[in-house]
């Protein structure tokens, strides 16, 4: 990956919506290699997909919710239950393993308190082996971003 892709990718990344005669003008590159870019980096698997980012607070979606598992089973049947359990909430917005004191990190992005209180009791009935549970409730957002740090390779 050289600067030119890392100059679409960042583009990209901040407004997929760019026409190519604009991407291809900004990164100074013709609109064909330009295009033939964008096409490797998504047969690449670089690119992943390209969305519209929607603002939560808009849609009465302005509570994010940070909750911390710990398990008390760890082996592979009871994982794959326990990730395919949890990704199918629409609300768990990101979905870690980790490293440390908790097993497993959630965002959960909600409407209010006692829509995080229904989805709470969702989550405790769907799956056996939960040993403790915390919830830390977002007071402000301050940078929220999903633009990926693209600096030159040093």
């Amino acid at each position: 990956m050289d600067r030119y892709d890392r100059h679409i990718l960042s583009l990209l990344q901040r407004d997929a919506s760019l026409p190519l005669k604009t991407l291809a003008e900004t990164v100074n590159l013709s609109s064909t290699p330009c295009w033939k870019r964008v096409k490797r980096l998504s047969e690449q698997g670089i690119i992943t997909g390209r969305v519209a980012l929607l603002d939560p607070d808009k849609l009465g979606l302005g509570l994010s919710v940070f909750v911390q598992i710990k398990t008390q089973r760890h082996d592979n049947a009871w994982l794959e239950h326990f990730a395919t359990t949890v990704t199918a909430f629409d609300e768990v917005m990101e979905f870690y393993r980790m490293s440390g004191e908790w097993d497993y990190l959630l965002r959960v992005v909600v409407r209010d308190i006692g829509a995080y209180d229904a989805f709470y009791k969702r989550l405790i009935n769907s799956i056996e082996g939960l040993s403790n549970i915390s919830s830390s409730f977002a007071m402000e957002r301050i940078k929220a971003t999903t633009a990926l740090p693209l600096h030159e390779p040093s």
